[in-house]
């Protein structure tokens, strides 16, 4: 039994969600490849090769883990998985149509409730564990939560106005968007399903010595299903372009040199992007009788470092000064967010104890 520390769970959470604020960052440096060819290469390291390499490195004797585990599990954390993948796809094509902030607010916005609330409610959990001490300050941070996130959808779109000349988006469209945001939030909180899913495999390793790194196991399942169903997508895509031989030989000109820094930053990105799951589960077991509650911290503090992120980086030079008004009040309503679901799982470690 892994002991109850909230506050370090929060702090592993805190190291996860920087990870995946700032993994997109690399995508920048990337010259001459198609977005097929970018995403494939950081996936393959994201969602395939570092999930094996990480359950290697942590899970005492693997083999007999994967040996034992359930076949159903196993499946079923696949099968997930790859639904989880596809939202992610959506969520990439849904930017295209109503822009990064928009969809960025519906997605992950319908992912926090959904992913957080619906896991234990499936279970018949959600009840009991709601009637526990620091129960008004968890659900209180969710809804705070879902205020912060609307305040930032708000501010990105007030942004994307403010800096584009024609106060619109090139093929913006209201409608394909919030389709594709809607999807998108709900296939990512599928990813919840997923780790779910594989819980009986995390508890085979547990027996075998696995302790914090327990989960580390299930990413093998739902990660793969991510994999799988974007390859299948980003290879449709360079079959129809015809795209597939730069990721080995670029074209000849200027950006030819560069091939060895794409696959730098495409690595970079999926080491960023696996570093958010590794230390999810790290956070994840450590969070008592709350655990639920580490789906809506982490996205939570996903958009919250965002924002901080694109503060740093002056995305937000430019805009007007109630944009970045509305900005502001997003930062400090989204900590308020974090503040309160870690006191509420605070009160509910001490309230545990003899």
């Amino acid at each position: 039994m892994i002991p109850a520390n909230p506050l370090l769970g929060v702090g592993f959470h805190a190291i996860g969600a920087f990870s995946a604020a700032i993994c997109y960052t690399p995508q920048k440096r990337v010259k001459g490849w198609s977005w097929q060819s970018y995403w494939l290469v950081q996936a393959a390291f994201c969602w395939f090769l570092l999930p094996l390499l990480g359950a290697w490195a942590t899970i005492p004797e693997l083999g007999a883990v994967l040996r034992e585990a359930p076949h159903g599990a196993m499946w079923s954390s696949f099968l997930l998985g790859a639904a989880y993948g596809i939202g992610g796809t959506a969520f990439g094509v849904a930017i295209r149509y109503i822009g990064f902030s928009l969809t960025y607010a519906i997605a992950i916005g319908l992912s926090t409730v959904l992913g957080t609330l619906i896991p234990p409610l499936v279970a018949g959990t959600l009840g009991n564990t709601l009637s526990k001490p620091g129960a008004s300050w968890v659900m209180g941070g969710i809804l705070i939560g879902m205020v912060g996130i609307a305040f930032t959808g708000l501010a990105g779109r007030m942004k994307e106005r403010d800096l584009s000349a024609n106060a619109t988006l090139g093929g913006f469209s209201l409608v394909k968007g919030l389709m594709l945001s809607l999807l998108a939030g709900v296939l990512s909180a599928v990813y919840g399903f997923a780790l779910a899913a594989g819980e009986p495999i995390a508890d085979l390793a547990t027996k075998h010595g696995a302790g914090v790194f327990r989960g580390n196991v299930v990413y093998i399942f739902s990660n793969t299903g991510a994999f799988i169903s974007t390859a299948i997508y980003c290879l449709w895509l360079h079959r129809k372009h015809r795209t597939l031989g730069e990721i080995i030989e670029l074209p000849a000109g200027p950006e030819r040199a560069g091939l060895p820094l794409n696959w730098a930053m495409a690595i970079l990105t999926g080491c960023l992007w696996y570093g958010q799951f590794f230390f999810y589960n790290l956070g994840h077991v450590r969070m008592g009788d709350y655990q639920f509650t580490s789906w809506a911290i982490h996205m939570i503090m996903l958009i919250l470092f965002s924002i901080a992120v694109g503060v740093v980086l002056r995305e937000w030079r430019g805009a007007r000064s109630v944009t970045k008004f509305a900005v502001g009040v997003a930062f400090v309503v989204l900590v308020g967010a974090v503040l309160s679901l870690t006191y509420g799982n605070h009160v509910a470690e001490i309230a545990a104890k003899p």
